[in-house]
């Protein structure tokens, strides 16, 4: 018996020996596989990535791990200065990844056929690069995300795609695809994006509901919401273009009465009615450019013609700060690009997104592609030392993925531009309050949770690297931004200082803390405050600041006390949530939160990086402990003194 207990002890020893030394196999390919495409790939020095590194999973920058550090699940390296082609043997032998980001960077040739079939692969961004020839196939039926747009993808839209039954986002524009848009029948497909190509024959009637300008860009492609099939022709030939309407016979006989009919006085008048025409256009054009003119010299507004889809066409006056001799003189931050310049942006259509408590915010879409954000500060009230200083922190504390990155600012004694990356995704505000009503699809709960999370990283970032002295001062709905990975982002950092009347001064800003009205300073705890009221946002769906179209205004923290008070919990949740999928000790926790965030007295708020981990805990309960410790292990080390 004892005989038989040591070998089937031996036997589990040694199955548990095999299983870890597979573990470490797996990891060891994963870093055997970067280690490749390192190699292969030149890079900014940023990219730490050794042989000799301890593990990975912690060290190596933009690689994520799974949650037991057995395998990378996460390769994040958007705007990582990649240049050259990725070798077929690296990237495409992560049999574990999910998230695939190389946005932004330089990377050619052409696409491994093995990267977009990793069969647990569910995002890939792959924009922003040169990538050329097909695109593979086949591609796993995981994908989620796929963002292959300004590239140089050439051939057809693979077949595969139609199998793509949990895609969600497609973007495929400015890109050369060619051939017909297959009949996509993907159940989960909301956003859409096939412009600018080379793309033919007629939509297919399972995504023409998409908008105009998923599809506008492909001269040859009709159905709607393009043109009807019927009213697209291919050019008429030059023959076809003086070809007769009657029989020669007919029109020979007609040219010789006319001839006849024809005397002196009908040329005369005929010459004089083609002169007066002519002035009058002449006059017509003069007038028109006088009034231009006289329009760009008056004001340091954008110009130009409206059309019926709300763009505008931006005058190369872009303002009457812009000055002849600092017409190019945007300044760039390290890391963004220096493709373009202000009479780039000048050139540029441009979109109005929105008039802000700071500013005007236009969509700009450059001409080799390229969109951006500029927003036009009103009201600054520093000169431009104190403008740079601040805006050097605003850039500084933008290294952070969750923090709105600013690219380049302008500054003149009548104009500051800022320029920020385009974020297709909206605002949570849209997410949480745009189109309520029949047909639309809620924000449900782990996608809230996840967005908040990351706007909470981002301020804690802020107040971290910022300083004791430097906040956000306008947290809202409005400037929590979706990035294609579905994280929050907060954007309008650091303006307060620079303005004439913050709008966290207002009365009437409902995620405004008590003591910014009285004391006028806005500091890391009003910050925690105003993060506490886009908690109570997030949970009850309704909205503390009066909007065009939203009247439903209410002073969520009274309000949810209140509630809360007569035990009517249940009542403060959006309906929109309590419908779908949710946990309700979940959002019983963040509610705790949120009411912690908004007590009345500063002292009582926790810290925003507290807040954080708060919330890490209410979808992973098992960070309780390694926080406690972590707590713990910091209270034990004496603080040196100054």
């Amino acid at each position: 018996m004892k005989v038989q207990f040591s070998i089937v002890a031996l036997v589990l020893l040694g199955s548990t020996l095999c299983l870890s030394g597979l573990i470490v196999a797996d990891l060891n390919s994963d870093q055997q596989a970067l280690l490749e495409f390192a190699s292969s790939v030149p890079h900014a020095p940023r990219l730490n990535w050794k042989k000799d590194s301890v593990s990975i999973c912690t060290s190596w920058v933009g690689v994520t791990c799974n949650s037991n550090g057995t395998r990378v699940v996460g390769l994040h390296l958007p705007g990582m200065g990649l240049i050259g082609t990725i070798p077929e043997n690296s990237i495409g032998k992560l049999d574990a990844l999910r998230v695939l980001s190389l946005h932004s960077n330089g990377l050619i040739g052409s696409l491994p056929s093995n990267i977009l079939s990793i069969p647990s692969l569910q995002f890939a961004y792959l924009q922003h690069n040169g990538f050329s020839g097909i695109i593979p196939s086949p591609v796993t039926p995981k994908l989620m995300a796929l963002d292959i747009s300004f590239n140089n993808f050439s051939g057809s839209i693979p077949p595969a795609f139609q199998n793509l039954r949990r895609l969600t986002w497609l973007y495929l524009q400015n890109n050369s695809i060619s051939g017909a848009i297959p009949d996509f029948n993907l159940p989960s497909l909301k956003h859409l994006n096939l412009s600018n190509n080379n793309l033919n024959g007629s939509i297919p009637n399972s995504i023409k509901t998409f908008p105009y300008t998923s599809f506008v860009g492909n001269s040859l492609l009709c159905g709607p919401p393009l043109n009807h099939c019927s009213t697209i022709s291919p050019s008429p030939s030059p023959a076809t273009d003086y070809q007769p309407l009657t029989p020669p016979t007919t029109q020979n006989q007609n040219a010789t009465h006319h001839k006849k009919n024809f005397g002196l006085a009908t040329i005369l008048a005929l010459v004089i009615g083609v002169i007066a025409f002519i002035s009058l256009i002449v006059v017509v054009i003069c007038v028109f450019c006088l009034k231009k003119k006289k329009n760009s010299k008056s004001s340091g507004i954008l110009k130009g013609k409206a059309s019926c889809a709300g763009k505008t066409e931006v005058s190369k006056s872009f303002g009457s700060g812009v000055q002849g001799a600092e017409k190019n003189k945007l300044f760039f931050f390290e890391g963004s690009s220096h493709s373009f310049d202000l009479e780039d942006l000048l050139k540029a259509s441009a979109e109005v997104l929105g008039k802000g408590s700071y500013g005007t915010a236009y969509k700009a879409v450059l001409e080799e592609g390229t969109t951006v954000v500029v927003k036009r500060l009103k009201e600054v009230v520093v000169g431009k030392k104190e403008f740079e200083q601040q805006l050097e922190i605003v850039g500084r504390v933008g290294s952070h993925p969750n923090v709105m990155p600013l690219r380049a600012y302008y500054y003149s004694k009548d104009e500051k531009l800022l320029v920020y990356n385009y974020m297709p995704g909206g605002s949570l505000f849209f997410l949480l309050h745009g189109n309520r009503g029949a047909g639309r699809t809620p924000l449900d709960w782990d996608s809230r949770v996840k967005i908040l999370l990351g706007a909470a990283k981002g301020i804690a970032f802020i107040h971290s690297e910022g300083g004791p002295k430097f906040a956000h001062g306008n947290i809202k709905s409005t400037n929590v931004l979706i990035n294609q990975e579905l994280d929050g982002c907060i954007s309008d950092v650091g303006l307060p200082p620079l303005m004439n009347t913050p709008a966290t001064m207002s009365r009437a800003n409902g995620y405004r803390a008590p003591e910014v009205t009285d004391s006028k300073k806005i500091t890391h705890k009003s910050d925690v405050y105003s993060f506490g009221v886009l908690l109570l946002e997030m949970l009850t769906g309704k909205t503390p600041l009066r909007y065009p179209g939203y009247e439903d205004v209410v002073d969520l923290p009274r309000w949810v006390r209140s509630v809360v008070r007569e035990e009517w919990t249940a009542e403060v949740f959006d309906e929109e949530l309590l419908r779908g999928q949710y946990v309700e000790e979940e959002m019983v926790q963040m509610l705790q939160i949120a009411l912690a965030c908004v007590a009345k007295g500063p002292d009582q708020r926790p810290r925003m990086d507290q807040v954080v981990r708060m919330l890490e805990e209410i979808k992973h309960p098992e960070l309780k402990n390694y926080h406690r410790q972590s707590s713990e292990s910091e209270s034990n080390v004496q603080t040196p003194t100054p």
